[in-house]
């Protein structure tokens, strides 16, 4: 049985929701525009400390990186 990844995670979405760009991301870490891509598209995940820069930069909470929310 073969199963679908999930087309985008949550960074996507949260940079979505906060109106910035993958490009603008990168910048912020400085990492390349590959990378974030990759990340938003579940090909590659950031390490948990990479996340705390991701929420930092966002601004937001760390869970929120991780669960919807929606039940």
């Amino acid at each position: 049985m073969v199963t679908q990844k999930k087309r985008y995670n949550r960074i996507k979405i949260v940079l979505l929701e906060n109106e910035k760009s993958n490009i603008w991301l990168a910048e912020q870490l400085g990492v390349s525009r590959t990378t974030v891509s990759k990340w938003c598209t579940n090909d590659n995940q950031p390490t948990v400390e990479t996340l705390f820069k991701i929420a930092e930069v966002l601004g937001v909470e760390v869970c929120e990186m991780l669960v919807t929310g929606k039940k």
